[in-house]
């Protein structure tokens, strides 16, 4: 199986898929937490969590609350899973690099007629249904304005390509409804502070704004998506005691 060019949330979901089928995880069996798999690989929780997705849209497993994750299936020996192209968190992490500097560049030549259309589009933001289609195209809206301030059609092309990855690629695209149906929606005062940073013609802030954003985004997209509903409540059992043992001082 040619794995070099993969993406890595493909390498890791096709060594999974592999040991499903050799039998080292027999269906009905619990998979690894998500900790131990991006020990195991040496990859990012947000990339495990893309396998584990990737492999949930293919039928191979299912999440059970407060469980984990279980093997439901096994692949075909003949056929690979079909491409699935850019996950969420992949996605988001290009768009924190170059957006965050698209943004850098708008505060040193954005002008007065963009500045209040961003306004525009943060007053529809704010009036519509935080989970409904306008605040999405408000959303997309407010970020390619953010490129076109910076006067480059290249820069402009970049963003508009990320973003429309987001809408069309099966991964990213499954990932970000799910966060939708979690109640993740666009945050209208993060993107005001970008605004605030761009009219006080401030590259760093906006540089900072922008990227601090996005960050909050990959985590709500993690909150959305978790599946290991029992690691959570140990870790929040876990820090509960440490609180109790710091107050009476044990």
């Amino acid at each position: 199986m040619r794995m070099g060019s993969d993406k890595l949330y493909q390498r890791v979901a096709k060594v999974i898929a592999a040991a499903i089928l050799d039998g080292q995880y027999p269906v009905g069996s619990r998979l690894p937490g998500e900790r131990e798999l991006a020990e195991s690989f040496s990859v990012s929780r947000p990339t495990v969590r893309e396998a584990m997705i990737a492999l949930e849209i293919y039928g191979l497993v299912e999440a059970r609350h407060g469980s984990g994750l279980y093997v439901i299936g096994k692949p075909s020996q003949d056929n690979e899973p079909a491409e699935l192209d850019v996950g969420a968190f992949e996605l988001v992490e290009a768009r924190i690099l170059f957006e965050g500097e698209a943004a850098a560049v708008a505060a040193m030549t954005i002008d007065a007629e963009i500045l209040g259309e961003l306004d525009q589009t943060l007053a529809t933001m704010a009036a519509c249904d935080p989970a409904g289609v306008d605040a999405l195209q408000a959303d997309r809206r407010f970020h390619i304005l953010i490129a076109e301030a910076t006067r480059n059609a290249v820069i402009v092309s970049v963003v508009e390509t990320l973003w429309n990855l987001r809408e069309r690629s099966p991964l990213s695209a499954y990932i970000f409804a799910e966060a939708r149906r979690g109640g993740v929606n666009p945050r209208v005062e993060e993107h005001r502070l970008i605004v605030d940073a761009l009219r006080a013609r401030d590259p760093h802030r906006a540089r900072r704004t922008m990227r601090e954003h996005l960050r909050r985004v990959v985590e709500d997209l993690l909150v959305a998506t978790e599946v290991k509903e029992l690691e959570r409540t140990r870790s929040e059992i876990d820090a509960r005691r440490d609180e109790i043992a710091r107050r009476i001082g044990v």
